[in-house]
């Protein structure tokens, strides 16, 4: 009876499709065990062999904890709003709710191509989820309430002396009582003083905009990353090197007016939460950078007027180092900082224009990393000491971020290095004064940045102290004239959150006299319109603006046409729509109670469930997805909606599936000198060369993929051959003089035009592919008649041409054999390297395990009492996998396996009372044919819930000891005797022993070593 992966893995597919096997219930007395992975975005692609790999190790826990009797949640749905599917939307002209469908469904498109789907390549690996529970969040059924948590925010305050967010009624309360003298909040900066008197005055209109200055969501001008070929601001984390991630478009820095959440509110209880939860120290600490606290104090310098009219400026500084404050030789400032066009004066007024709009091409990411570049403009302004009322220069420069402090920085060049830097650069010109030395410590070639090793002097007061009582007594000194006090800040922004997209969720906001008004929680969901086009109108509006019925009747409580606004009854809506980490910043609650359409979730499926006992997800999301998760939990928490501060109590981040690309080489001359001898037709033969000269890899020594441009004596006998055939080259005496200079162009080739294990090239079908069709007539310089490929390993990637299909190891090997393949690579955290050739190996242990159970004519299950051996493999293999899917080691638990079945085959074990718990064992990692074992057995049902077998150590303690006998130090056979006999036992029956006796030969042994467990050696 042969083993059929095909087979048996689709019928127990269906065989859990149909019986909702792993249904979970909101109601059970077992313990619960909440496991989950970060959805995936359904995209056309689907998936490849690096996506699965999260998906495995939670199945495999999900499973064992079902097996060890847990009421276990896997769920699984799709983050389906985003930026590629409005994207691929404008490319094709269809809808991106279409496109993102037939995604997740599978079927074919409007452009004829055949789409696997998410659903259908998920199901055919074979994992445990709840799909019963599955969400979408471009769903309106779904985003009703992502628009019910935005209003909740927008109805909210953060209260600092509750340290929570509360209902904004409060507040209005409080002002209606008392104005806001005494209130403690999160709010925006410089708010004026009223009393309750005041507010009483006020018309709506004004309590509105009050209001909307401590609101948890607010709109207000902000600094934004602006992609203008997307057409959208961009989160920090959508941009790298200085381009949109998405097609790698330029990104600028500009103000617009956006919403925003306070998630700076939750900086320190972001920081302190880290303390309490299991997750990894990499991640935590790049949430505590990205946090970034910092303890110091806020400096107030008045800017000297320029002239008797001008208004008092002030620029304020926040610094963690007050101590320095008599080492200030000048300040800088953001060139984005607001007070810049104020404060610069008409002779530098060009210059520093300039340099603000060059500086805006550059993201707050690429000015943090880049500490080489020394950039910076004179604004022709000083600020007076608030000390010794010197003039101070101001400058700006690009190295200050008006997101950290307060975009201003009061430079010490004597202790700081980028100050240093700064000061030394533009040394001698208009503007920059002699740098100050404050420490009694040499800063000829540096600065000293320490906080200890230093007595500070030239520093007035402060003369003599370091830097614990420096600072103590700067403070009481600033706070005493009235230019500053202490202060802990956060690097931590408040988080944009608008986009000008179409595909996302659209805001539940309509606007009376230009004042957000939200739409009641009975009136939702606002569902997203049909627009002609995805793209921004031609006034640069974003692309709701191209819907012709986007208007809020208030009366009718119902979307209407645009032409009806009258802004008495209907008004506008939102054109914004929200980010894409909105949906995914609460999904895990929606999971609990997904089909509750009153409220999010119920109250009491949220306490049974609590919190997500394990998240598995990439490291790339740990200041984006983490970080605003983290807040929104806490933000319902505070109001009474999450039972808990934390959603993810223990996170693993899988490491990478990595794709072996395959490369051919163009071979590009880049230049000839002189002293070599080339025939007329030189130029055009080397034209032909760069234009479709394809290169074998191993024709070039080793060193030549190390350069980027190698000579051309680096380059192979045989590769110098060709050229001289095509009569270009003719040697010269001197060696040296061979200086052509070459470089090659890698161009990814497609698998599917390679052999994956010789890694040559099959010309006729790369020649006939049609990514290849510029090379359909190149010349390909060949190794033994072969064109053999380069081969790096890189980030699997379409784009790359490296991806491997799950379906189609699924299709040749068997889910199972890709589950546990997958998981016998490496370490679940650790990057690998994708080989199909290994696979083979873990498709041959399959095969090997069925064979326990059957043989050509059926099951040889034998119901015989097993062996002591056979209880031992099968204990050692019950304690490590135990362990291993305890502490998530679930390679070496695939390694074990292997040894069991060949220890089980050698001792010919077909006993049920070894392969029934076997079967159960392997049930997490290969689910498909452990259920057709556990059949096989006889048992009915699904093994998925069967006892998870427990380790008994005695089947480990060795009774009996294999003991070597040497005779006078040389070992001459073997004995096994019990481990509980005595010394005088053990010689007895050693001496006694037909093989004894044969050594000694008639004689007495002078002394007898016996050391019982170890060695029996006669002597003499």
């Amino acid at each position: 009876m042969k083993y059929h992966h095909e087979k048996i893995e689709a019928k127990w597919q269906q065989y859990w499709a149909e019986n909702q096997t792993f249904a979970a219930s909101n109601n059970s007395e077992k313990p619960k065990y909440y496991v989950l992975d970060m959805f995936p975005y359904p995209s056309g692609a689907g998936l490849h062999v690096g996506h699965p790999l999260g998906y495995i190790a939670s199945d495999i826990v999900a499973r064992y904890k079902r097996h060890q009797g847990f009421n276990v949640l896997h769920p699984q749905g799709y983050d389906s709003f985003g930026l590629p599917a409005e994207q691929y939307a404008i490319q094709t002209g269809q809808h991106p709710a279409d496109t993102t469908r037939m995604n997740i469904e599978g079927g074919v498109d409007k452009s004829g191509n055949t789409i696997q789907g998410y659903r259908n390549q998920l199901d055919r690996i074979g994992f445990s989820f709840d799909w019963s529970r599955e969400v979408r969040t471009s769903n309106p059924d779904y985003y009703k309430h992502t628009q019910w948590i935005f209003i909740q925010l927008f109805e909210s305050w953060y209260n600092k002396n509750s340290d929570k967010a509360e209902s904004i009624c409060t507040l209005m309360q409080e002002f209606d009582k008392n104005g806001n003298a005494n209130v403690n909040a999160v709010c925006d900066d410089n708010i004026a003083p009223f009393s309750a008197e005041d507010w009483k005055s006020f018309s709506s209109e004004e309590q509105q905009k009050i209001l909307l200055q401590y609101r948890l969501t607010y709109l207000a001008e902000t600094e934004v990353n602006w992609c203008a070929a997307l057409g959208t601001v961009l989160a920090n984390d959508e941009i790298v090197n200085g381009v949109s991630e998405r097609g790698g478009h330029p990104v600028v820095r500009k103000k617009m007016t956006q919403w925003s959440m306070r998630i700076s509110a939750y900086a320190e209880r972001l920081l302190q939460g880290l303390n309490e939860i299991d997750w990894s120290e990499s991640i935590k600490e790049s949430q505590r950078n990205w946090i970034g606290k910092s303890v110091g104090a806020i400096v107030s310098f008045k800017v000297l007027p320029a002239s008797s009219t001008q208004l008092p400026i002030t620029i304020e500084v926040f610094t963690t180092r007050p101590d320095t404050i008599f080492g200030v030789t000048f300040m800088t400032l953001a060139p984005e900082h607001e007070l810049v066009s104020q404060i610069t004066t008409p002779e530098q007024k060009a210059a520093v224009e300039a340099y603000v709009e060059a500086t805006a091409k550059r993201s707050e990411r690429e000015r943090m990393a880049d500490v080489k570049t020394i950039s910076g403009v004179f604004t022709g302004a000083y600020a007076e000491h608030p000390f010794t009322k010197e003039p101070i220069p101001v400058w700006i420069g690009d190295y200050v971020l008006a997101g950290y402090g307060t975009g201003a920085v009061m430079a010490v060049p004597c202790g700081d290095e980028r100050d240093y830097a700064f000061a030394n650069f533009f040394k001698g010109t208009n503007g920059m004064t002699a740098i100050k030395n404050i420490f009694n410590q040499d800063i000829s070639e540096t600065a000293y940045g320490e906080k200890s090793g230093f007595e500070l002097v030239n520093s007035d007061f402060l003369n003599g102290l370091d830097y614990k009582s420096g600072t103590k007594k700067i403070i009481e000194e600033l706070e005493k004239i009235g230019a500053g006090n202490a202060k802990v800040n956060y690097r931590l922004r408040d988080a944009v959150f608008s986009r000008q997209r179409y595909w996302g969720e659209p805001f539940p906001v309509y606007y009376v006299n230009g004042l957000p008004q939200m739409i009641d929680k009975k009136n939702l969901p606002i569902v997203l319109p049909e627009v002609e086009k995805y793209l921004p109108t031609e006034d640069g509006q974003p692309p709701l603006g191209n819907a012709t019925v986007w208007a809020w009747d208030s009366v009718q409580c119902s979307v209407v046409s645009n032409q009806l606004i009258d802004n008495v009854n209907i008004f506008p809506l939102e054109l914004n729509t929200m980010p894409g980490w909105a949906g995914s910043s609460w999904y895990w609650m929606r999971y609990i109670d997904a089909h509750n359409t009153e409220e999010f979730a119920n109250e009491e499926a949220l306490k049974y469930w609590e919190s997500v006992d394990l998240y598995i997800g990439g490291s790339e999301h740990a200041t984006g997805h983490l970080l605003y998760s983290r807040f929104w939990n806490k933000f319902l928490k505070d109001r009474g909606y999450a039972p808990t501060e934390e959603p993810f109590k223990k996170l693993i981040n899988q490491g990478m599936i990595l794709g072996m690309s395959a490369f051919v080489y163009r071979l590009k001359p880049r230049t000839a000198s002189i002293g070599i001898n080339y025939n007329s037709n030189y130029h055009d033969v080397m034209d032909k060369l760069y234009l479709n000269t394809l290169v074998s890899k191993n024709l070039f020594k080793d060193n030549y993929l190390k350069n980027d441009i190698p000579l051309f004596d680096e380059l192979s006998t045989k590769v110098k051959n060709w050229l001289k055939e095509n009569d270009v080259y003719k040697e010269v005496q001197d060696i040296n003089k061979e200086i052509i200079l070459f470089e090659a162009i890698p161009i990814h080739v497609d698998l599917s035009v390679i052999n994956d294990i010789t890694n040559e090239l099959d010309i006729e079908k790369f020649k006939n592919h049609p990514l290849y069709s510029d090379y359909a007539n190149a010349e390909f310089i060949l190794e033994d008649g072969k064109y053999i490929v380069g081969r790096e390993v890189e980030k699997m990637s379409k784009s790359k041409y490296n991806v491997v299909s799950p379906d189609d190891i699924c299709e040749e090997y068997g889910a199972d054999t890709l589950r546990l393949y997958e998981m016998f690579l490496g370490p679940l955290e650790q990057s690998k390297p994708w080989n199909t050739a290994g696979i083979t190996g873990v498709s041959g242990f399959l095969k090997k395990l069925w064979r326990l159970y059957f043989d050509d004519n059926g099951s040889v299950i034998v119901n015989d009492e097993p062996t002591a051996e056979m209880y031992k493999s099968l204990h050692k293999t019950i304690k490590k996998v135990t362990e291993d899917i305890e502490n998530f080691s679930f390679n070496t638990s695939v390694s074990q396996f292997m040894i069991c079945v060949n220890e089980l085959q050698q001792l010919k074990c077909n006993h049920r009372g070894i392969l029934e718990p076997l079967a159960i064992l392997v049930s997490p990692y290969a689910p498909h044919i452990a259920e057709e074992l556990w059949s096989a057995l006889g048992h009915e049902g699904s093994i998925a819930t069967v006892a998870f077998p427990k380790f008994e150590e005695k089947y480990l303690v060795e009774s009996e000891k294999e003991y070597p006998v040497s005779f006078n130090g040389k070992m001459r056979f073997t004995i096994k005797l019990p481990l509980d006999l005595t010394k005088e036992q053990i010689q007895e029956i050693v001496l006694a022993d037909e093989r004894t006796i044969a050594q000694l030969a008639g004689n007495t042994p002078k002394n007898i070593i016996i050391v019982p467990g170890k060695i029996i050696n006669l002597v003499g």
